[in-house]
């Protein structure tokens, strides 16, 4: 676990979570996204909000921090209460929300607005901290689009690893474009065009090939993706869900911190997958 304290110092300051949460709502444009949990708040703590922490997902040991970080609220981009899961607040879910309502601790949390958002979204992130500049959509037709589309300098795969690599700590799962290529033929392939969507966003490789992409970027892996970047001829790398998702919550503490001149803590819950 680690902890960013990167924002503005504590000055007594206060608001509620209801201002907290209008602010980001209208910020990342949450009404216009149909998503596959609910935007917003999701557990109100009922206190005054003067500490806030951050994170990725809402798991009990970022709970555990925000306690002993005295914070009044956690942002996270995975919160609670996905569509097809069990209504119920027992178990595992029902520690997580008691333990926040035991300590007046309000949750807020953002998904696919937090992917889509041209200045604090995970892709055009993801896109800085590699060098690429986003110039388009995967899906054209898209007013926000949750997944992009890339320029970079020319590079080979073995060059792109590296990158990714450096930024995001972790070296990528690589499936190279085509199954029958010798290695000295795959450092000659360039990559230039990148389709980017964090998290678990897999699927999107055929777009990213109908949209004439020399690879695709995004969080995990499942078995048919493999055959189906040899088949499409386009490489693809698996950075990890996590890895590929913490500069969007990053970047939306550090844009409220300024808004309010409240202390925001960014903690990392160490996350292979």
């Amino acid at each position: 676990m680690t902890a960013n304290h990167t924002t503005a110092e504590s000055n007594n300051q206060s608001i509620s979570a209801q201002t907290l949460t209008q602010f980001c709502d209208d910020y990342l444009s949450a009404s216009t996204f149909k998503d596959y949990a609910p935007n917003g708040l999701q557990v109100d703590g009922g206190r005054p909000i003067q500490r806030i922490v951050t994170g990725v997902t809402a798991c009990e040991a970022l709970i555990d921090a925000a306690i002993a970080d005295n914070a009044d609220a956690i942002m996270v981009h995975h919160g609670y209460f996905w569509k097809g899961e069990p209504a119920p607040l027992t178990g595992m879910k029902g520690r997580r929300v008691r333990k926040l309502m035991q300590h007046g601790i309000s949750m807020i949390g953002y998904h696919l607005p937090l992917d889509a958002h041209p200045i604090t979204g995970n892709n055009v992130i993801l896109a800085d901290m590699l060098d690429m500049t986003i110039t388009g959509a995967l899906y054209p037709a898209e007013s926000h689009p949750v997944g992009n589309i890339a320029t970079c300098t020319p590079q080979s795969a073995d060059s792109l690893i590296a990158t990714i690599t450096q930024a995001l700590g972790r070296a990528p799962l690589h499936i190279a474009a085509e199954y029958n290529s010798s290695k000295e033929a795959e450092n000659k392939r360039l990559i230039k065009r990148v389709g980017i969507c964090t998290g678990g966003a897999q699927d999107m490789i055929e777009q990213a090939a109908t949209m004439g992409c020399d690879a695709f970027i995004s969080g995990e892996i499942s078995e048919r993706t493999t055959h189906i970047a040899r088949e499409l001829g386009i490489d693809y790398f698996a950075c990890g869900h996590h890895a590929t998702e913490r500069g969007g919550i990053q970047a939306l503490g550090e844009i409220v911190a300024q808004k309010f001149g409240l202390p925001v803590t960014f903690i990392d819950i160490d996350n292979p997958a």
